[in-house]
């Protein structure tokens, strides 16, 4: 069932389009493009090959808000399909986060090529870049059952949660180096857990080099946090989300 309906929102989200699965390639190469021409020169004495050191942290950040954003409607988007058929409330986020993995793969094939492009030589910790998006899966989905039992209840949480994210964008120091920024500031962006990622993927990918021990337990700490905290709320929720839908 997750199968069939990860499977339904691919085809819908390109239904409309001529290069359809392609724009998961294309629109990471065209948002590093932008990025690059405008923040390369700025940055260029402290960040080398800026153009991987930003697709590293935008394919990321993208897949969490995608599966975010999708989950969080995904409960009012199937109520016809919850009202019908009998099938765990708990599937249809899931199958959201699924889709946002699925296009988060497609992506990856323009992330290969911009590495080749730059010359970024091969390093036996590039593969923990997976590690690091199961890690963003689960906290994405941990967030996204809450983000649905709130929009189930709150319609406007919607509108709330898209400032948040603007707000999150710019603590993730996804196109800046967290050093340009004062203390205070850092000692933010650092305690950001979508950073602790981010950061541990360029690590891995950029500098050939492991995140250390905090880093870790941030980052699962926050994974299977975020995940049970999500599940157990969506789980005693159900039957008032199905009243209230």
């Amino acid at each position: 069932m997750i199968r069939e309906l990860t499977g339904r929102e691919i085809k819908r989200k390109y239904a409309r389009s001529y290069l359809g699965i392609l724009w998961s390639v294309l629109n990471p190469l065209m948002s590093m493009a932008v990025m690059s021409a405008v923040f390369s020169t700025m940055f260029r004495r402290n960040i080398q090959n800026y153009p991987v050191y930003y697709l590293t942290a935008n394919i990321l950040w993208t897949f969490f808000t995608g599966a975010t954003n999708a989950a969080m409607t995904a409960l009012v988007d199937s109520k016809t399909m919850l009202l019908r058929v009998k099938l765990p409330m708990s599937i249809f986020p899931l199958s959201r986060c699924c889709t946002a993995f699925v296009n988060f793969g497609y992506s990856l094939a323009a992330y290969l090529v911009i590495l080749l492009v730059f010359r970024i030589p091969p390093n036996p910790y590039m593969p923990l870049l997976f590690l690091f998006a199961a890690g963003v899966f689960f906290f994405s989905l941990g967030l996204g059952y809450l983000l649905s039992v709130l929009y189930a209840l709150f319609a406007d949480i919607k509108y709330l949660y898209s400032v948040l994210l603007m707000m999150w964008l710019y603590l993730s120091a996804i196109f800046y180096p967290v050093e340009s920024t004062t203390p205070a500031m850092q000692a933010v962006i650092l305690r950001n857990p979508i950073y602790n990622f981010i950061s541990s993927a360029r690590k891995c990918v950029l500098y050939g080099t492991l995140p250390n021990r905090g880093e870790w337990l941030c980052m699962f700490g926050w994974s299977i946090g975020m995940y049970l905290l999500g599940r157990v709320v969506f789980r005693k929720m159900q039957d008032r989300i199905l009243q209230k839908i």
